[in-house]
């Protein structure tokens, strides 16, 4: 499979990742859990929701 996330978008994804991650350890919730999401598919580089649509934000 071949990536599809550019450099900003991967940056924002990892940014994402961990501001959800602190509120879920502030407030002890499963929130955190949400936030593999967005960093896995930053160090992975590919967006199974972009696919469909044809987009990809590397150039």
């Amino acid at each position: 499979m071949f990536q599809n996330i550019g450099t900003v978008d991967r940056i924002i994804r990892i940014m994402a990742g961990a501001a959800i991650a602190a509120v879920g350890l502030a407030f002890h919730s499963w929130l955190g859990l949400l936030a593999l999401l967005p960093l896995v598919t930053a160090g992975v580089g590919v967006c199974p929701a972009y696919l469909p649509f044809g987009i990809s934000t590397r150039k």
